[in-house]
């Protein structure tokens, strides 16, 4: 009986310290709960429009750079690998729902970037005396002219025209002297680098949202549906089926490569001052 006790008294004992000891802890923890800052989140509109602009643009730009990635990195050369009948089954679903998502992302991600880069370009034209029509203006009109002089190059498919480091190497050269003739053209002194650097990145995502839907899902979903009614009825596939695919294939390539130094620009925006003030 006393072996009973002096047990039950050596655990209130332990239960009494481990109490004492938690106190400390308790009271350090909550100074320190005290010491941290306050959760404040804006309350004026345009701070928060803009942040769920930039929100939605990294969302649907991960997403649209993703699947570009996986086209280009493991889609087409595991197509190449199927036999005709597995690749009749497989093309046609997994296509029409990756592309889905590819070309609608592209949009998003490119209207979202506009609205947030239109913003740099209005606050950059006030506090300059600039005109941000004029920069929205010779924005679309570098791109598209360049993007347009790019498809012009893509159409005849044959020669040397049909090899990728040709039609690399010619598409290079352009990129470079858009780049040039861009930046020759926004040299007013009120251009910030954010504004700059996101109109040379966001011009080239531009084009490429252009070739998404100029070229890659246009020529994409005839060889689809001329994939899936071969499968079903064994519809022969039009002659015209190897020139789409190897127009997408140059021009998916060509996303491939661009998205690179878009991803650098628009990096450059805010963490590497390089153009601009």
């Amino acid at each position: 009986m006393s072996r009973i006790v002096r047990r039950k008294e050596h655990g209130y004992r332990q239960v009494t310290m481990a109490v004492d000891g938690w106190q400390p802890l308790q009271s350090s923890l909550s100074e320190r709960s005290r010491g941290l800052p306050n959760l404040t989140l804006p309350s004026d509109f345009d701070t928060n429009l803009l942040m769920l602009f930039r929100w939605v643009h990294f969302a649907a730009g991960i997403t649209w750079v993703g699947l570009l990635y996986f086209f280009n990195l493991v889609g087409i050369p595991f197509m190449k690998e199927l036999d005709p009948a597995v690749k009749g089954k497989v093309l046609p679903g997994l296509m029409s729902r990756a592309l889905w998502w590819f070309r609608w992302a592209a949009v998003v991600t490119v209207l979202m970037g506009l609205a947030y880069w239109g913003h740099i370009v209005g606050s950059d034209a006030r506090n300059g005396g600039g005109s941000a029509g004029a920069a929205m203006g010779v924005f679309f009109g570098t791109w598209t002219l360049t993007w347009a002089v790019m498809y012009g190059l893509l159409i005849p498919g044959k020669g040397a025209l049909d090899r990728w480091p040709v039609l690399a190497a010619l598409n290079g050269v352009l990129i470079l002297a858009a780049c040039a003739a861009y930046l020759q053209w926004n040299n007013h002194g009120w251009e910030s680098n954010r504004q700059i650097a996101i109109g040379l990145g966001g011009g080239m995502g531009w084009m490429m949202m252009l070739n998404v839907w100029g070229v890659i899902w246009r020529g994409q979903k005839r060889i689809i549906q001329w994939t899936r009614d071969n499968a079903a009825n064994g519809t022969p596939i039009p002659d015209r089926a190897k020139y789409l695919a190897r127009q997408v294939y140059l021009c998916s390539r060509t996303n491939f490569v661009l998205s690179f130094p878009m991803l650098f620009l628009m990096g450059a925006a805010s963490h590497y001052p390089m153009f601009g003030r």
